[in-house]
């Protein structure tokens, strides 16, 4: 499912919401989950999944084409951890 049939899907299944409506909506929603990883925030959604911000660290790497040591500079990852729920049904 992509973002435009989360859109379409939420348009369908509530006819009073137009579908600019439930593109602001689904926009609104990916924004605040978005500003609140970049902030640092935990954020949970019970039934679904969890969002964090991982910290790598720096460190020394190696060129796989070379063999030549490299510094990996310290970077941040967004991660996802799916819920109980959404695991199990997964293994259905």
């Amino acid at each position: 499912m992509t973002k435009s049939d989360l859109i379409q899907w939420l348009a369908e299944e509530h006819p009073a919401l137009s579908t600019s409506q439930a593109e602001s909506v689904v926009h609104q929603l990916f924004q605040s989950i978005q500003d609140s990883i970049t902030s640092g925030e935990h954020v949970e959604l019970r039934g679904f999944g969890s969002f964090t911000i991982k910290q790598h660290h720096p460190h020394i790497g190696r060129n796989p084409k070379n063999g030549c040591s490299v510094e990996v500079k310290a970077k941040r990852i967004p991660f996802f951890k799916p819920g109980k729920a959404l695991r199990e049904a997964g293994k259905k």
